[in-house]
């Protein structure tokens, strides 16, 4: 009888399985590190749908308005509303006559820009509104105003009128006594900002005290 070959497996005995090629470290770093990539990828584009999402964004603030309705008095003592001003550029500014240097250098400002505007001065109104209703008559007004450029329009009213004007661009004005005084004998502390309002009454842009003409002059232009 022939003999098994020694080649040949015998019965019950499992045959060994190759075990895999270890993976090299340099190998497991990379995929390691494309894994990693792939999850931030993923998790970047998700931030991003959800902050593009409408429902989930927050709605922008309103921009606070400034300007409005008013009915006030002129320095030749007519009534005068704001539709008096639709169709032309308004720079308004809020101060008083018995101000001592900082509305003077304001209005003088304002003159001195459109000075530099030249022919296209002619689309922008300078408007000067009192904050000191009880002393600003139309005829003091009148006079004061004979000092800075002719084409310069003072406002003035009763003190719930002004205030009203006050309120509608959010000016700040209040009496400070002055030491030593007597009850008539007061300074103004007072929001000191020209604004430029549109043709249509709408506000455009401001200049804080101290901008000077020429940037007044600059700023003005954007909008003729």
């Amino acid at each position: 009888m022939a003999k098994a070959g020694k080649g040949k497996t015998r019965r019950g005995q499992k045959t060994a399985v190759p075990e895999p090629a270890p993976i090299k470290p340099f190998l497991k770093g990379r995929l390691g590190q494309i894994a990693v990539l792939l999850v931030v990828g993923f998790l970047a584009m998700i931030g991003y749908w959800i902050s593009q999402s409408p429902m989930d964004k927050p709605p922008a603030p309103p921009a606070a308005a400034i300007g409005g309705p008013f009915t006030l008095v002129d320095h030749q003592g007519r009534p005068v509303t704001e539709d008096y001003f639709k169709g032309r550029l308004m720079l308004v500014y809020f101060g008083y006559t018995f101000c001592p240097d900082v509305c003077p250098t304001a209005l003088t400002d304002m003159g001195d820009a459109l000075g530099i505007l030249g022919a296209a001065a002619d689309k922008v109104t300078p408007v000067f509104i009192t904050v000191d209703p009880d002393r600003d008559t139309p005829e003091h007004m009148k006079e004061y105003l004979k000092f800075f450029h002719p084409r310069m329009i003072g406002l003035t009213g009763t003190p719930e009128q002004t205030a009203a004007a006050l309120k509608a661009y959010k000016v700040h004005a209040a009496k400070a006594p002055v030491e030593g005084g007597d009850a008539g004998d007061y300074l103004m502390d007072h929001t000191s900002i020209i604004y430029l309002m549109g043709p249509d009454g709408a506000y455009k842009t401001h200049f804080s005290h101290g901008a000077g003409a020429e940037d007044m002059a600059k700023g003005i232009r954007k909008f003729l």
